[in-house]
């Protein structure tokens, strides 16, 4: 390998005996005398090496050291110092912490190039790396390279080019929001206001004048008049996020607004004329709301022109560790932690991993790892995990999931796949239960074939059937004996296929 380019920092110790020797075997060599030239030097070069010089002690603050070595991300850098720098406490946090490598005055030069060669690789790797998760993320800002995000990326670009209504389905936590302002993006009104809704976050006695405006004083308190949400949204797009929590006397004037393309304000005589694309979702199924009269189906067909169903975390796992390391880069960005990824037990952990919570899930334990971690990569523990190969520390959410999984697999089973016995004995509506086999991706074939061939290293799960008869077993007792041969399929994407 031909020798480099490295930045090398003295804050003590003798460099000469250092410097020279490499500048003659051909290393380009950039010196800086203190911190101060140092960072003038990195603001106008980027260096895939450097090198930090320290003598007995450091005679500046390690603070001062590691904003040094991070103003320039990418670089490894390795520090040379006399032994008695090690005994201190603070220096021996900063080498762990920041530092590609070190070694001990004297140095042997053949060592020291051979250090400054491997932190060379690692950088360019560490380059590719990045540049590669960069290009994963898109101009939609959706991150991901998996079939299922390809599929969500050609679907919003589609709908995104007519003015129809749009209703995004799937679970809370999987990125709804995301989507809409990504359909947003790609319209003809992308320069118009984008404004979001929570449906269920707003009190019911004030959710029609926050909608739709009110004239002054058409109730107590009213000393001005007011523009809705749905007025402010004019001429872009307006996002109605959980609308099925909608309370179903406004849904009357929503579905007005959808027809006439004109609202009234709370104590108005007149109408006014709005242009607003509609775009809403939920986590609940709204066609089994209709069924059971929570939600107008008039309505409800207004607003389902256009559907698109975003995927959850389970179904999309090829992503997991792309959006793992696209949320460590913000988080990091953000804080002074030297933690520098993660570890391949991380990696399997987050595989192995149901996602009740989906991408904000994901993201939330991200960050809790980047702030309370304090090694160089992040282990299962600092996630909230266990290990890939340990699932005896199941957290509790998993547990449920587990649970009602099993529970929906022995039913169906004792009561020979009938799907509407099985709702009967656990419940539930027939459509609850296709939406738990969906939600759980258990299929009725009689063998399942996956969709989707993982591209990163997953530990597949072993495929649950029911158990053999035992005391031992609670829910086997309550649903009583299970049929052999059942199968379910934990990476599908499909609807179930059989039907009672």
């Amino acid at each position: 390998m031909q020798p480099g380019s490295i930045l090398c920092v003295t804050l003590g110790g003798n460099a000469t005996q250092v410097l020279e020797p490499l500048i003659a075997r051909g290393w380009d060599v950039t010196q800086a005398s203190d911190l101060v030239a140092a960072g003038r030097i990195q603001a106008h070069r980027h260096f895939k090496v450097g090198v930090l010089i320290v003598g007995a002690s450091l005679n500046v603050p390690e603070a001062a050291v590691e904003a040094c070595v991070n103003a320039s991300p990418g670089s490894e850098w390795v520090t040379l110092c006399e032994t008695e720098a090690l005994e201190h406490t603070g220096f021996r946090e900063l080498v762990l912490g920041c530092f590609f490598d070190h070694q001990v005055m004297p140095i042997d030069l053949g060592e020291l190039e051979m250090t400054l060669q491997r932190a060379d690789q690692r950088a360019l790797l560490r380059l590719r790396h990045d540049a590669a998760h960069r290009h994963a993320v898109d101009a939609l800002g959706m991150v991901g390279q998996g079939p299922a995000i390809t599929r969500l990326r050609q679907q919003i670009r589609k709908v995104a080019a007519t003015d129809a209504p749009v209703l995004i389905g799937g679970e809370s936590g999987s990125g709804k929001e995301l989507a809409a302002r990504a359909i947003h993006q790609c319209s003809q009104r992308s320069a118009g206001p984008f404004v979001a809704v929570n449906c269920g976050a707003i009190s019911p006695n004030l959710i029609q004048s926050e909608l739709f405006g009110h004239e002054r004083g058409a109730f107590t308190g009213a000393s001005s008049e007011r523009r809705g949400l749905i007025e402010a949204a004019n001429g872009g797009t307006i996002f109605l996020d959980e609308i099925g929590d909608l309370p179903v006397e406004l849904q009357t004037n929503l579905l007005r607004f959808l027809q006439e393309k004109t609202i009234s304000r709370v104590g108005a005589v007149r109408n006014l004329h709005v242009d607003v694309r509609v775009v809403a979702a939920s986590h609940v199924d709204l066609a089994e709301a209709v069924a059971v009269g929570q939600f107008r189906d008039d309505l409800f067909y207004r607003l389902n022109v256009l559907s698109i169903e975003v995927a959850p975390l389970r179904r999309r796992m090829e992503d997991v560790p792309i959006l793992a390391e696209y949320f460590f880069q913000r988080c990091a960005a953000k804080s002074r932690a030297r933690v520098k990824g993660f570890s391949r037990q991380a990696v399997a952990a987050m595989l192995a991993h149901a996602w009740p919570g989906n991408v904000r899930e994901l993201f939330n334990r991200v960050q809790r790892a980047v702030v309370m971690t304090d090694r160089r990569l992040i282990g299962p523990n600092d996630l909230g995990l266990a290990p890939a190969d340990n699932p005896v520390g199941m957290g509790l959410d998993a547990a449920r999931t587990v649970a009602e999984r099993d529970a929906i697999v022995l039913t169906l089973t004792r009561v020979g796949r009938n799907i509407t016995h099985a709702a009967r004995e656990l419940g539930v509506s027939r459509m609850t239960l296709y939406r738990l086999m969906d939600k759980h991706s258990i299929a009725l074939d009689s063998e399942v074939r996956p969709h989707v061939t993982q591209p990163w290293p997953t530990p597949q799960p072993t495929l649950r059937t029911a158990p053999a008869a035992s005391v031992n077993n609670p829910l086997e007792t309550m649903l009583g004996t299970p049929a052999p041969g059942f199968h379910a399929d934990w990476t599908g994407v499909g609807k179930p296929s059989g039907r009672a």
